[in-house]
């Protein structure tokens, strides 16, 4: 049995990286890697099964189940009061793929019931103007010591449960920054 698709909910694609190295690797004490080429895209390519065209998880299979991160910009609004930051940090510095102001990302995730027997993240669609693009989330991305460093001290234990939902897409296609729409076509624990 399919759960009903839901009604296409507003949301607003605030960033897009796209980057075709790892950046936080080796100890966090010695800082990011720079990036050879900027990160932030007004546009991005998604392959279905691959990714983001350009991205250092396109097409590795290690990573088919978790090529694209979707994260909520809400959580840094969140994050940046908790911390007492007088500024709310950078969407780009948590180096997710695509930030999103207006959904509760973090709920699309597969995990385990209250029985601990283990359910399948949702299958959602995103369209900022050029067609639906449909994902497969699967598991929450944590965060990782690293973003002490980039964020703000105290910021990977408040990114805690919060660090987006790694995906593999579904669909080729293309997003956009700015409005779009969300529609959950399968929620996260549905029979398939």
């Amino acid at each position: 049995m399919h759960s009903r698709p839901s009604e296409p909910e507003p949301v607003e694609i605030v960033a897009l990286f796209v980057s075709p190295v790892h950046a936080l690797e080796g100890r966090p004490g010695d800082g990011p890697r720079p990036d050879p080429v900027p990160v932030a895209r007004d546009r991005v390519e998604v392959r279905a099964g691959l990714g983001l065209v350009g991205d250092r998880y396109f097409n590795h299979a290690a990573h088919r189940q978790a090529a694209v991160t979707v994260f909520d910009a809400g959580v840094l609004d969140d994050l940046g009061r908790h911390l007492g930051l007088a500024e709310v940090p950078d969407p780009l510095l948590a180096r997710r793929n695509i930030v999103l102001r207006g959904f509760p990302v973090d709920d699309l995730a597969s995990g385990r019931d209250e029985n601990g027997a283990r359910f399948e993240g949702a299958v959602f669609g995103l369209d900022s103007g050029g067609g639906q693009v449909r994902f497969q989330a699967h598991r929450p991305a944590n965060p990782c010591a690293w973003m002490d460093v980039v964020l703000a001290p105290g910021a990977f234990r408040g990114l805690r449960g919060h660090g987006g939902v790694r995906c593999v897409p579904l669909d080729d296609g293309g997003l956009r920054v700015g409005p779009a729409t969300l529609t959950v076509i399968e929620r996260a624990g549905s029979a398939r």
